[in-house]
């Protein structure tokens, strides 16, 4: 059994979850053990969430509302907790990407976040982890959340053909990458261009970035180093960071077209090839 550890509700959303958790479960009478076994994991998962050894998921959390009959508090606590696992630097930009009514990025490296897969998320965000790597995917899943609601974004993405061909994580990941990519195509809100390789130079060579639109807010553009991130409302910065994704969009490929390039990367690529040692890749 983990041993208790007194906590401090307002020293963090992680804590504050901890101490409910404690509070709410003793005031149903059960011990860790018990809850563990109504939410189908261990007592001694329970009591390191409660003693903040651990992150809870958004799924451990929905259990913990069923069998508490706590009506969504842990379930909605949840989203504050993970959020708080993203860089400081990098919460202010999070927290305006879910009021956003409109966004549209560029990136010429990776996928954009909100469109990782978790094996994919995991193999990005686990090159460098000084922390739980587990917290820091889950935070990356929770991001997600907003293109699933009533009223999502519209998500207007564009992805230099590089993206497609540098492996992360292996072909398999990369493999249900861009089939994951294809699948959210398929969605109305979801826009996705490939800037190919043959476009050459193109206005999107000074940086990756991000237009984020409001209904009732200012606009914002958001850059970033490997140190930190960027946002402004600056009028001359966000003209020049429209202008320069008008001519992004205008020298990557049409929709369909982008679909049919990231279609045939997957299969070209990282399809059902022999791997060196002789077995097959599903």
């Amino acid at each position: 059994m983990v041993g208790v550890r007194v906590l401090d509700p307002s020293a963090s959303p992680l804590d504050y979850y901890g101490y409910e958790l404690r509070r709410l479960r003793e005031a149903a009478g059960l011990k860790q053990a018990q809850l563990g076994e109504i939410i189908y994991c261990t007592g001694s998962l329970v009591g390191m969430i409660e003693n903040t050894k651990r992150v809870p998921t958004r799924d451990f959390s929905e259990r913990v509302d069923a069998a508490l009959g706590t009506d969504g508090h842990f379930s909605r606590l949840v989203g504050l907790v993970l959020r708080s696992q993203l860089p400081t630097w990098f919460q202010a930009y999070a927290e305006m990407e879910a009021r956003a009514s409109y966004i549209s990025t560029f990136h010429a490296q990776l996928v954009y976040g909100l469109l990782q897969t978790e094996e994919y998320a995991r193999a990005v965000l686990g090159v460098r982890s000084d922390g739980d790597l587990d917290a820091k995917v889950a935070a990356r899943m929770e991001r997600q959340r907003i293109l699933d609601r009533e009223n999502p974004p519209v998500t207007w993405v564009v992805l230099s053909e590089a993206v497609l061909h540098q492996e992360v994580g292996g072909r398999q990941v990369m493999r249900n990458q861009l089939a994951h990519l294809l699948d959210l195509q398929r969605r109305e809100w979801v826009q996705l261009q490939i800037l190919p390789f043959e476009a050459g130079a193109h206005a999107g060579q000074m940086g990756e970035f991000t237009l984020l639109r409001f209904d009732d807010d200012p606009d914002i553009v958001y850059t970033e180093d490997f140190v930190q991130g960027h946002m402004t409302a600056n009028p001359p910065a966000l003209r020049e960071g429209s202008l320069r994704y008008d001519h992004l969009q205008a020298a990557a490929l049409s929709l369909d077209g982008s679909a049919a390039l990231i279609a045939r990367v997957m299969e070209e690529r990282y399809g059902d090839h022999p791997e060196p040692d002789g077995r097959a890749l599903a």
